[in-house]
């Protein structure tokens, strides 16, 4: 517990900080990300290799799909390590929002790789260009088992952990867009149609961005410190507004400081002054217990001793 702080309010001096206990640390993935990077990078060589010699656009499409995917692994993977890193005199926090920056990272070169998929499969349905077919179907088949291991690797870190989400959604998307490119080659193999293959990659890249928007707009928001979605404010605020001697509340913000924690902080009026730390305690475990906020600090101001300076400057 920190000790009260002068703010300069008129002279007065406002109530402690309670600082309460942080979410779990996020759960270590380093065996599925270096396991994943390094199977879906001996896949895209080979996809992209066979993709050129079939002269097959939905191949190598998914080639460049998986290499945005090693890609988005790598920076995956680094934040899940920074975000252990300890707090420094200039990063109080330490390096946690870098778990947010890499799931931004991750879902904004996933669209703009899909984009140029797309380009590309559509010059091909204007001049199509023959496929091997058979060549297809055997190494997408393959892309589904190396996708498929590489997202249950990831599968139980999904919920909690939007960083863990993106490479388990990538992975998941890929295994999908395997199976699609399987099938694709098989319609090639049988009616000989050419469009087929571009139409298909069209259809892919289609399927990832729309699965990676979610990605997108959850990182958005987490980076311009948004409320978390599953976090209601008006129920937080009711339940500090009912916390024993509290008369009035104001200045509550609520925002991601990575992508497993989150942080509040309030300024509580309560007309009796300072309740104690166990106050503090009390409240803190359940804002963690029944919002999953972790940080909490709170400080005290005596009803009627002089207005704070934040009470009227940003919305409760």
């Amino acid at each position: 517990m920190g000790a009260g702080h002068d703010h300069g309010h008129g002279g007065h001096s406002h109530g402690s900080h309670s600082h309460g206990g942080h979410s779990h640390a996020p759960k270590r993935f380093g065996t599925a990300f270096a396991v994943g990077i390094a199977l879906n990078t001996a896949f895209v060589v080979i996809e992209a290799g066979y993709g050129y010699a079939a002269n097959a656009m939905s191949l190598v499409a998914d080639a460049g799909h998986n290499l945005s995917d090693v890609l988005g692994l790598l920076a995956a993977w680094v934040a899940s390590v920074l975000v252990r890193r300890q707090r420094t005199a200039r990063f109080t926090y330490g390096l946690r929002g870098s778990s947010i920056l890499a799931a931004l990272f991750n879902a904004v070169f996933l669209l703009i790789a899909m984009g140029a998929v797309m380009w590309e499969a559509a010059v091909r349905l204007v001049h199509p260009e023959p496929v091997a077919g058979g060549t297809v179907m055997v190494v997408a088949a393959i892309g589904i088992l190396v996708n498929g291991v590489t997202a249950w690797l990831f599968a139980s870190g999904a919920k909690g952990d939007i960083n863990i989400r993106g490479a388990y959604l990538h992975m998941a998307a890929d295994a999908a867009v395997s199976a699609g490119v399987v099938l694709a080659g098989l319609a090639i193999w049988a009616t000989g149609l050419e469009w087929i293959d571009p139409a298909v990659s069209l259809v892919v890249a289609g399927l990832v961005v729309w699965a990676t928007w979610g990605l997108l707009r959850d990182s958005v928001a987490m980076s311009l410190d948004a409320v978390p979605p599953e976090i209601s404010p008006t129920a937080v605020e009711g339940f500090l507004r009912d916390r024993p001697g509290v008369s009035d509340l104001h200045d509550l913000h609520i925002w991601s400081m990575s992508t497993t924690s989150v942080a509040l902080t309030a300024h509580l009026v309560m007309g009796e002054g300072h309740p104690g730390n166990g106050f503090l305690l009390e409240t803190a475990d359940g804002l963690r217990e029944r919002f999953g906020i972790g940080h909490a600090t709170l400080q005290i101001e005596e009803a009627g001793g002089p207005d704070c300076r934040l009470a009227g400057a940003c919305a409760a």
